[in-house]
């Protein structure tokens, strides 16, 4: 159904010329993903990050030393390696106000007869720099015969590269994608372009892959915020389209008489923070509303967001319904089920856990329980979302860490019930302006205390160097009672990366602890998983050597240090919610980070604040600030929206703006059917919000 104008954009990357299959599945790595090759809208969005200033010197006297240089000279000798010797070719050019020696290691001679013939005039682009008080050029970039210097442009777009593709093959195929840029309808405002100054969006991308100057490459133009602008509108308009469908689907409204909510507040081992309480009777007010509710809860690390769920889960059993609680990973999902389950016990709640280790009798049981209603709470993963899983009578759906899951997971596990309502969870907290983008079809409510009884974490940096003092820090921590976590970003030794890996960490840290080491890794089966943790749990281990697979909720109270090798490779977000799995329990805690030098200033800078705060949501701005949004809730593998143009951090006022079009548009054009109407359908497709164009289909 996508427009046949885009079709051009999504063909695959390999229609454009010069792009083999050789070529074609370097850029599927790069550039596609697991679902989909490489194509040209890829290639289209692929921006350049800077520009290489290549207008030409008047002379060679003028050309700049130590800098990109573009003269015309005559070619006068060529001195070639003595016989024997491993010395580079030379080829002298000069003009009347010097001359420039061009150097080339393992020369091709012949070939360089013919590109360079002595007496012949070229034009030369590359680094010029003084050896030996002479100027030189190694390996010019560019070497063109006078009539084709107009093809040479002015300032050099330089794109992002990998391995296998070099700047000037990137170069070509993204100016091709960009020739394949049909001229769209315009779906802007006419009003709103003339007041920003905007240009079309087939001029934008023509300035973006031609830029006049470096600045058209590497700073803030009208032409990259046009298409920022587009991005925004576009998911703003998606939001607001499913906003509307979730309100469009009339409610059912959940109210109880309080006693299992008493029950469960009268059981808890603590008081409700004042954002607890308030969090909860926003969740009550809305599941009593005849609409479907659809909130965020937002809390940082420890601020008691699954006491606020479970309390949630008792209202609806409380009406005679059910509630599923859904996780990211299986060793959470358990942990859920199981902290949970004493709590429910006492109110009389019958709850089971469903993921997609559950087989056999165990497994249709809990399915008979679902569908006949005698069980309040099914706490699981993905499973839940399974075919086979029928719900009595559903009334809430509460997912934890949302950003693990899409808008279209959302809708689909509100479809398993009659108006369900949609409580989502995130332990990551969001800058306002993220909060805008990602969860604009949400009310948000926010925790931002912790429990009473917490005590800071104390975080140090320690250079790698000093490996063994840490070793010995945690031997005494581990004497004292205290466990351990030690993370490590890879599984196992990588020959790419100098990257200490959780297999070869566990095995030199067993050799002086023994069996008091273990190892979870995302790779290991569920099982083996399982009983790691399990084993951390029970103090059985007093180690564990683990990969950022323990990163999301995994509680273990007596968990006290924690130590994070190669820290400056982990982004702010991370290492918060990795700090956040210590200093559950009463004992005072300690983070290392454990960096290799020297020091780039971000990987710097996070340090320092991780050193100065624990404040999530101070985190969560400054982790914007250094590396923009792209990653900030590690988007690459999280299935958020990651921005190919935007940037939040810098574009809030493009995105108030595009909030408010839309909210305009949907109120005013519903189906999209108006002339702007239909030419936003292109743009959701252009830019694959395309869910929104399918709710509208489904009316």
């Amino acid at each position: 159904m996508r427009p046949s104008i885009l079709d051009p954009l999504f063909a695959s990357a390999t229609t454009l010329s010069g792009v083999g299959p050789k070529l074609g599945k370097v850029l599927d790595r790069f550039l596609g993903d697991e679902m989909r090759p490489a194509r040209v809208i890829d290639l289209l969005f692929h921006l350049p990050t800077g520009a290489v200033d290549r207008r030409p010197s008047p002379s060679i006297a003028e050309a700049p030393i130590g800098d990109i240089a573009t003269f015309a000279a005559r070619v006068s000798e060529h001195r070639p390696a003595p016989a024997g010797k491993k010395a580079p070719y030379r080829i002298i050019v000069e003009d009347e106000t010097g001359d420039v020696t061009l150097v080339f290691f393992h020369a091709d001679s012949r070939h360089l007869a013919q590109t360079l013939p002595v007496g012949a005039y070229r034009i030369i682009s590359g680094k010029l720099e003084l050896w030996e008080g002479m100027r030189q050029m190694v390996h010019p970039e560019r070497i063109l015969d006078p009539k084709l210097a107009a093809t040479l442009p002015a300032f050099e777009p330089v794109y992002p590269l990998t391995e296998g593709i070099g700047a000037r093959v990137m170069m070509r195929i993204a100016q091709a994608a960009a020739e394949r840029c049909p001229d769209m309808p315009e779906w802007q405002d006419a009003g709103f372009l003339a007041k920003s100054d905007f240009p079309s969006f087939h001029a934008a991308i023509e300035a973006l892959h031609h830029p006049a100057d470096r600045k058209a490459a590497e700073g803030d133009t009208v032409a990259r915020r046009r298409i920022g602008y587009d991005e925004l509108l576009a998911s703003q308009i998606a939001l607001a389209l499913v906003r509307r469908q979730q309100k469009k689907i009339a409610g059912r409204a959940t109210t109880g008489d309080g006693g299992l909510r008493f029950r469960i507040q009268s059981a808890l081992p603590f008081e409700l923070t004042e954002g607890q309480r308030k969090a909860i009777a926003d969740i009550h007010g809305d599941m009593a509303k005849p609409e479907r509710m659809l909130r965020l809860l937002q809390g940082d690390v420890g601020s008691g967001k699954t006491v606020v769920a479970l309390m949630a889960m008792a209202a609806a059993a409380e009406a005679g319904r059910q509630s599923v609680l859904m996780a990211p990973t299986e060793i959470l999902a358990r942990q859920h089920a199981e902290r949970l389950a004493p709590l429910a016990e006492q109110a009389g709640l019958k709850l089971a856990l469903l993921t997609g280790r559950e087989k056999g009798a165990g497994r249709r049981q809990v399915l008979e329980g679902l569908a006949d209603g005698s069980i309040d709470i099914a706490v699981g993963t993905h499973a839940l979302f399974q075919e086979g899983v029928a719900f009595h009578d559903l009334a809430l759906a509460v997912v934890d860490e949302q950003h693990r899951f899409g808008v279209h997971q959302r809708l689909l596990l509100g479809s398993k019930g009659e108006a369900v309502d949609v409580l989502v969870m995130t332990a990551t907290p969001i800058p306002r302006t993220l909060s805008l983008t990602w969860f604009g079809d949400m009310d948000i409510s926010i925790l931002s205390e912790k429990p009473a009884g917490r005590k800071p974490i104390v975080t140090r940096a320690i250079s790698s160097e000093r490996y063994d003092e840490v070793v010995g820090a945690i031997g005494r921590a581990v004497e004292n009672g205290q466990q351990v976590y030690w993370v490590c970003p890879l599984v196992q030794e990588s020959d790419t990366l100098d990257v200490a890996a959780a297999q070869e960490r566990y095995e030199a840290l067993r050799e002086i602890f023994g069996d008091k080491v273990g190892l979870l890794h995302g790779q290991m089966p569920g099982r083996e998983k399982d009983a790691a943790m399990a084993a951390f749990v029970a103090g059985q281990t007093r180690i564990l050597v683990s990969t950022t697979v323990i990163e999301v909720g995994v509680d273990v109270p007596n968990a006290s240090v924690m130590v994070i090798e190669h820290a400056e490779r982990f982004g702010l977000a991370q290492l918060h919610q990795l700090r956040g799995r210590i200093g559950r329990g009463s004992a005072a805690s300690t983070c290392l980070l454990l960096y290799k030098g020297p020091l780039g200033p971000i990987a710097e800078a996070r340090l320092t604040i991780m050193r100065e705060t624990e404040d999530g949501f101070r985190i969560a701005e400054e982790d914007l600030r250094l590396r923009g949004e792209g990653e900030v809730l590690g988007t690459k593998q999280s299935g958020s929206p990651d921005w190919r143009i935007a940037r939040p951090e810098t574009d809030g006022d493009l995105l108030a703006a595009a909030r408010d079009d839309a909210r305009l548009l949907i109120e005013r054009d519903p189906h999209l059917e108006t002339p702007r109407g239909q030419a936003i359908r292109v743009l959701l497709y252009l830019f694959e919000r395309d869910v929104a164009i399918r709710l509208l289909r489904a009316g």
